[in-house]
Parts: C-alpha cells; sequence; structure tokens
C-alpha cells in the first residue's frame, strides 16, 4: 500500500469505480487522520440557559431519541441550520 502523507496527494476521482482503484492501493498515514482530528476547546463553545414550555422540549427529546441524537446537540444543529438560513438571506 502506498501512503497518503498530504491530503493534496489525493486526486480527483472521475467516478466511484476510479476512486475504488485508487484506494485499493493507497492508504492514509496514520499522521495525516491524527492531524485532522478537531479537538475541542473549552473556550469555543459559552454556556446558556433557555427556558423552554416542558412540553416542548418533552418533544424535542422525543424527536432526538427517535434520531439516536443528544437533543442538546439536535437543537444546536437545528440553530446553526436555520442561521445559516439566515444569513443566507441577508
Amino acid at each position: 500500500m502506498t501512503p497518503i502523507s498530504r491530503w493534496s496527494d489525493i486526486p480527483e476521482f472521475p467516478d466511484e469505480a476510479a476512486e475504488a482503484q485508487f484506494w485499493a492501493t493507497h492508504e492514509l498515514d496514520p499522521r495525516l487522520m491524527s492531524t485532522s482530528v478537531h479537538e475541542a476547546d473549552s473556550r469555543e463553545s459559552t454556556t446558556i440557559t433557555l427556558r423552554f414550555d416542558p412540553r416542548m422540549l418533552s418533544r424535542i427529546k422525543r424527536i432526538a431519541r427517535s434520531r439516536f441524537l443528544n437533543y442538546q446537540s439536535m437543537m444546536k444543529q437545528w440553530l446553526a441550520e436555520r442561521l445559516e438560513d439566515e444569513m443566507r438571506k441577508q
């Protein structure tokens, strides 16, 4: 196997067959993967308090459970998606 040590060494593939053929003979260098993992920094997140109607929160938690998600993570995802929509409108 030929190790890939830089992201730029991965070519653009015309189709999935070409990509499969490439990865059959190449592999990512573990150091490349370890430098790509984002380490969470506690300064990147701020804790806030929101007050919800208990029934609304219960419904949110139910939806999150059905999707096998943590309800707080799902809510952050919803807010991020809505923020992107609002920014596109401006």
